[in-house]
């Protein structure tokens, strides 16, 4: 008899991930799946035996609330109610008379066809498909959980406290002693306890839908019911469109003409250009924002202290300060910053600085007084792409510029910086991670590269660093601690984990190395600073997000990279 191989919890996982994503591609291809099909019950299998962090108690018989609030802030609203879920290319949607609904934490334009029917329109490529996707699956999942504990067995009757949900549920205004009531019945349905439904009540309350947590409960509760007892089932499908188009970089190509177009226009096609991925705001305000904010300062003052102008990014971060922005970027406006706002399909924006621009004394960094104008850098500032977007945006982007029947024009790109968020293996919320390399999750592809950034440069702020590779995920909510564990403890020497790194290295690398469409030792910065600690319970995603904490790292990281740029 030879030995039995036991599988690691690390490899089970990993299969999970591989089924999950042959499982997504097969049904893609197919054009249409139902959530209880076999098709479906794959998806959700695996979704089990993977039990991702940010889904927290998801195979356990209870609800899971956290992962319910993760999942609705990035789907759009009353998806809940919708028997048929349609995924869409951009299908001219935006030019009838249906308004986009646009989730909260996932830019993407949504429509509601009628009671039954949600189109959700892919520009962002296969990442956005996975997506969506798994947070349906986790929807599928919990709605099953409500129905199975409210049908009474071998009967289409439910229990008590679903017939009490329903009427409170249509009713037109609950009185806070009703409220409270219909929040007891909820948690008996949910498994969980009156606090933590309250709890969860009030977050998901708003002046419109004082009451939208119990009337999402109720609907995933009655579709999963009426599946179960009817027969009516749900469907997912892709439009043709959608499958036709995908993978052939009609959005990206799109929006890097536009772009092109911009610097042509603006004489800014044969100048240094210096990519950088990051947010619409931090480049801008560092840029600026000190200089231009001197005059609030006490008379007498001549510049900030160091900490007082953390203060002013926070204060520029805040909502409450749209004055103080605006005061920022008409500065900008009027030194060189032309903004492009995204009419692609992509939902990124864009920046340019034309540092020529920019007069004495408004710019916070300075360049060498002796500098030719043709050498004065073009900071490129492109809003976060998305998953395997990044490939798609940036190998259009570094593209020679063809106009007519004219000769082509090779970008001059001197550096591509990255800045972005990114789960951590070994620190906290705010801690920085410099990679060295990136590997692909799933695969043995990985991209080694000369980092600009180091850990020294950001040594003595109070952060803690740490250098190593990076793994590029399939999808942030398919995080597994065992396989985050593996990583961490194997020779890969694992710190963090993003979604972009892999495609935007590739697109670089094919572009410097292979087509020979950018000079080859273009510069390369990548630096991420900690969005959650996903090998921590209660510091996944899912436990929301960084507030305040986000900016300290933020411009930090923006400093250096901007400091190369005008010393290079």
């Amino acid at each position: 008899m030879g030995k039995t191989t036991n599988t690691t919890r690390a490899q089970e996982s990993t299969n999970a991930i591989e089924r999950l994503y042959i499982t997504m591609r097969h049904l893609f291809n197919r054009g249409f799946y139902k959530p209880t099909g076999v098709s479906g019950e794959s998806l959700k299998s695996a979704l089990l035996q993977l039990r991702p962090e940010i889904y927290g108690s998801v195979g356990e018989e209870k609800a899971e609330l956290s992962g319910l609030i993760y999942v609705l802030e990035r789907l759009p609203e009353g998806i809940e109610q919708c028997r048929f879920i349609n995924l869409t290319s951009d299908e001219g949607y935006g030019r009838s008379h249906f308004d986009p609904i646009i989730p909260p934490k996932r830019r993407r334009n949504c429509y509601r066809i009628d009671e039954e029917q949600m189109n959700i329109e892919i520009t962002r490529g296969r990442s956005d498909i996975y997506d969506i996707l798994t947070h349906l699956t986790f929807l599928f999942i919990e709605s099953e959980k409500i129905s199975k504990r409210v049908l009474i067995e071998d009967t289409d009757k439910t229990i008590r406290d679903w017939v009490k949900l329903e009427a409170f549920v249509k009713k037109d205004e609950l009185t806070q002693a009703e409220r409270e009531v219909a929040v007891i019945h909820t948690a008996n349905i949910l498994g969980r306890s009156f606090l933590e439904i309250m709890a969860v009540h009030e977050r998901f309350a708003t002046k419109e839908h004082p009451e939208r947590f119990l009337e999402i409960i109720y609907w995933l509760g009655k579709l999963a019911i009426e599946e179960e007892v009817t027969g009516e089932k749900r469907v997912i499908t892709f439009s043709a469109l959608l499958r036709e188009r995908l993978g052939h970089h009609i959005h990206g190509e799109r929006w890097a003409d536009i772009i092109k177009e911009t610097l042509r226009k603006n004489g800014l096609l044969e100048r240094p250009i210096h990519i950088i991925s990051a947010n619409m705001h931090s480049v801008m305000n560092s840029l600026f924002a000190r200089n231009t904010l001197l005059k609030d300062l006490p008379t007498g003052e001549t510049r900030f202290p160091e900490d007082e102008t953390l203060k002013i990014y926070e204060n520029l971060s805040s909502s409450l300060n749209q004055e103080l922005r605006d005061k920022v970027t008409e500065v900008a406006k009027k030194n060189g910053m032309i903004a492009i706002n995204d009419f692609s399909g992509t939902n990124i924006d864009v920046q340019l600085f034309d540092t020529a621009k920019m007069g004495d004394d408004v710019c916070c960094y300075d360049l060498p007084k002796d500098m030719p104008h043709a050498e004065k850098p073009v900071i490129f500032v492109m809003d976060y792409a998305f998953g395997e977007q990044a490939y798609e945006t940036v190998d259009e982007l570094l593209r020679p510029y063809k106009e007519g029947d004219k000769k082509e024009v090779f970008l001059n790109v001197a550096s591509i910086s990255i800045m972005g968020k990114a789960g951590i293996l070994d620190g906290g919320k705010g801690d920085l991670m410099i990679p060295s390399a990136h590997i692909f999750e799933g695969t043995a592809d990985n991209y080694p590269f000369k980092n600009e950034l180091c850990a020294e440069d950001f040594k003595g702020h109070g952060l803690k660093v740490f250098e190593g590779t990076m793994v590029t995920v399939l999808g942030t909510s398919l995080q597994n601690k065992d396989i985050l564990k593996f990583f961490q403890q194997s020779t890969w020497n694992v710190i963090g984990l993003e979604m972009e790194g892999v495609h935007y290295q590739k697109a670089i690398q094919s572009a410097s190395k292979i087509r020979k469409s950018i000079r080859e030792d273009v510069k390369v910065r990548y630096a991420y600073y900690a969005s959650d600690n996903p090998l921590v319970t209660g510091s996944t995603l899912a436990s929301g997000g960084l507030g305040t904490t986000g900016v300290k790292p933020t411009y930090l990281i923006t400093d250096k990279i901007l400091k190369q740029i005008f010393n290079s």
